[in-house]
């Protein structure tokens, strides 16, 4: 990538982040990440890092980038099966992503208020919405034993590596947050606002980028690596013994 998309990229992101995504902004965004892969976003993202900028202010660079692949994910998805192994995972993907739009949404509501209240129903929807995130897990243990296994024994060992160290940190951050709400009486209420809002900050960031890339890197590295019917069947197998999580959607 040149230099003149990366300070263009810059520039628009900057935008982003001080007024908002603005109808102008988004098509501005999408035109330059319209021609952009997910290997030379990622370039891009590191670059911009790099200059200063910090990884949470590329959050609308993700979203924006996955509304550019949407239709990318929906041909992956005509590939296989409802009920194949990576179809159930992007399923969850997509409710994971609810839950991190929810978890930004009652982050904003808790640091607009001033003293903790215990009617208030925002924290009790914080935890609620962390424990749900947490409930992840299954989701993380079938792909680490199950798929990135696979694909190791196939010697592509690179992104899963990634993808098994992003999870062991995610999954620390995520019980720090849940910490944190369940601690919010007995904390100095500044101490518990700035303590949800850098680790939701980081979750949601960190979450979304994770999932983009298993979703249009790992996924489709897997699909095109596991081409045998009969190994995708035992997977799908030692998937179910596993188990899936509570909002796992019935395909």
């Amino acid at each position: 990538m040149d230099n003149k998309k990366i300070e263009k990229l810059t520039e628009v992101l900057q935008k982003l982040n001080e007024i908002g995504i603005t109808e102008e902004l988004r098509k501005e965004a999408l035109d330059i990440v319209s021609n952009i892969s997910p290997i030379e976003l990622s370039i891009a993202e590191q670059n911009l890092i790099k200059k200063g900028m910090n990884p949470q202010e590329l959050r609308h660079l993700c979203d924006i980038h996955m509304e550019v692949l949407k239709g990318e994910l929906d041909k992956i998805k005509t590939q296989i099966e409802p009920g194949h192994v990576v179809y159930t995972f992007i399923a969850e993907h997509d409710k994971i992503l609810e839950f991190l739009t929810e978890l930004e949404e009652i982050n904003s509501k808790i640091q607009k208020l001033e003293s903790y209240d215990s009617s208030l129903k925002e924290f009790e929807d914080l935890k609620i919405v962390i424990n749900n995130i947490l409930d992840a897990e299954s989701h993380h243990q079938r792909e680490e034993q199950v798929l990135f296994a696979e694909m190791e024994d196939r010697s592509i060992t690179g992104p899963t590596r990634i993808m098994r160290m992003e999870h062991d940190d995610l999954r620390a951050k995520k019980k720090f947050l849940l910490q944190a709400a369940e601690e919010v009486s007995r904390l100095e209420f500044n101490e518990f606002k700035e303590r949800v809002d850098d680790t939701a900050k980081y979750i949601i960031f960190n979450l979304r980028d994770h999932i983009f890339k298993e979703n249009y890197i790992l996924y489709p590295t897997a699909i095109e690596a596991i081409k045998e019917v009969e190994i995708w069947e035992i997977m799908k197998k030692r998937c179910d013994e596993i188990g899936y999580c509570g909002f796992t959607p019935e395909i």
